[in-house]
């Protein structure tokens, strides 16, 4: 049985058929305004490429930017209540207190404060009051709001009371969509995870339109297997709980391409560089998945805590446009993007390009070499040298140590990309331009905890095996087998101010799919 991965980029949908490690076939076409068109013709594409049948193919996997792109773009959100289990306490800094006006506007400021949170021990901070959750409910729906965001102090310690007011604002609203913060990742840190929990409401009629479609156009491919899209932490999850949680598909682009640089590369520690058209992503891979980001992560201009990759972009790609003036060119950041087969020099335009320096410099035969035949040899070595120059910044600004670790090079850009940076070298894998389909398409499953508990009448390894436990349950129940599941993350945090000899527990298991 095979399995397709695809990658749906704002330039591009890529395609790929595995069978087992091996890579059958794969294309690369033009992303269309209609995600659907796009998407039945990369699979149509790629599955007429591998000679394979629709009834051959396993699961198809989905990589998208979709729902990141509505949040920065502020389109196709939808008016969300947002309701704070806080009172008597958390009302100085009020609901999307930091986010830019336009967002906020997008949203609508529909607020609500009631009674409840807990301490980070699960006591109570005050009684949770029912009939507070129900008169709520009742001017949520003759507001006319279909999406709700519920979020409580200290939720991810005990969602007992995020779990009733969702129940009683379920009966209250019958056609409203909720979400509860403790179920967007359970990840600490109240603001980001009310933030998160807002942004996730505001997709999900958007989540259920777009995974429809992508449904839909399975269908129409003839796939009735099931389908999964990729989460931004570089595993995956079904379409069914896409549909409940759109937010866990942001930075999956990235991610897809660094786990599937680690799996064509075969290398598990490495730094990566993820060349495009306009500019060059660079993350750091720990045992084969991205490094997580330690701090929060804007979105939008929306700070969050998700679980997203540690990546950082600078504008250079192989579109980045060559300005020389002087003795130093420059290399971007502005670029000619998706037109380059229109405008760089070596496909009859008439603008410089990173990509017509390559072909100058015999790093590539990438259209008509004599375009660029006249380009002065110095001015060749010069952009050169300010690109690697730029390259070999980003990675040093990537490290962590002094250790010196190798770099896998993907992306249709990498052909910008010499054989060594420094003391660095560099791989190029076999079909380097398709890695993000790749990532996708050999995505593994997980579970992830990360949780405050007392250590008062518990040993540190007692917490951390009941965590694990959890952990490993979560995965099972997304669809990893029991037999292939392995911790990949495992720490404690002891938390002095706090009192009970409070410690951050974190536990992450990942596994191999069941399909």
């Amino acid at each position: 049985m095979y399995r397709v991965g695809v990658d749906v980029g704002g330039t591009n949908t890529d395609a790929v058929v595995m069978e087992g490690r091996r890579v059958v076939a794969a294309v690369k076409m033009p992303t269309s305004a209609d995600v659907t068109i796009g998407l039945m013709s990369a699979i149509e594409g790629v599955l007429a490429q591998a000679r394979v049948r629709a009834d051959q193919v396993a699961v198809v996997v989905i990589g998208t930017t979709h729902f990141t792109n509505a949040v920065i773009e502020r389109r196709h959100l939808t008016e969300t209540a947002i309701v704070r289990l806080c009172l008597p306490a958390a009302q100085c800094l009020p609901p999307m207190v930091d986010w830019p006006a336009d967002l906020r506007e997008k949203i609508g400021e529909h607020i609500f404060m009631a009674s409840g949170g807990i301490e980070f021990d699960g006591s109570p901070i005050a009684p949770f009051e029912p009939a507070q959750i129900l008169r709520i409910g009742r001017e949520i729906r003759s507001r006319g709001l279909q999406s709700v965001a519920v979020c409580g102090i200290f939720s991810p310690i005990s969602d007992a009371f995020e779990q009733e007011a969702g129940k009683l604002l379920a009966d209250s609203c019958p056609d409203a969509s909720i979400t509860l913060s403790s179920s967007v990742g359970g990840q600490l840190g109240f603001l980001e995870r009310e933030s998160a929990t807002i942004l996730n409401s505001s997709l999900l009629a958007l989540a259920r339109r777009t995974i429809g479609a992508l449904r839909d156009g399975l269908a129409r491919c003839g796939l009735t297997c099931p389908f999964y899209l990729s989460q931004n932490d570089g595993t995956l999850m079904a379409a069914a709980r896409a549909e409940l949680m759109p937010v866990l598909t942001f930075a999956s682009g990235p991610t897809n391409s660094m786990r599937g640089a680690a799996f064509l590369s075969g290398k598990k520690d490495a730094i990566v560089l993820d060349v495009g058209g306009t500019t060059t992503d660079v993350g750091l891979l720990q045992h084969g998945f991205p490094r997580q980001a330690s701090t929060t992560v804007d979105i939008g201009g929306v700070r969050t805590n998700f679980r997203m990759p540690d990546v950082f972009s600078i504008g250079l790609g192989g579109g980045s446009i060559v300005c020389i003036d002087g003795a130093t060119p420059t290399v971007g950041p502005q670029s000619v993007g998706f037109d380059i087969v229109r405008r760089a020099r070596v496909f009859g335009g008439d603008v410089l390009t990173a990509t017509d320096i390559a072909v100058a410099a015999g790093l590539a035969s990438i259209g008509d070499p004599r375009r660029v035949a006249d380009l002065d040899s110095s001015v060749v070595t010069a952009a050169r040298k300010r690109i690697e120059s730029m390259l070999y910044r980003a990675v040093e600004r990537c490290r962590v140590s002094a250790e010196p670790l190798p770099i896998i090079a993907v992306g249709g850009g990498s052909i910008l990309i010499p054989e060594t940076l420094g003391d660095f070298s560099v791989t190029v894998p076999e079909h380097f331009a398709v890695a993000n389909a790749i990532g996708a398409a050999s995505a593994q499953a997980s579970g992830e905890v990360d949780k405050i508990c007392s250590l008062d009448g518990v040993s540190r390894e007692a917490a951390l095996e009941e965590a694990e436990r959890e952990a490993r349950g979560k995965a099972i129940a997304a669809g990893a087998i029991a037999e292939t599941l392995q911790v990949t993350e495992r720490e404690d945090i002891p938390l002095s101010y706090l009192k009970g000899n409070a410690t951050r527990v974190r536990v992450k298991v990942i596994g191999d799919v069941r399909f």
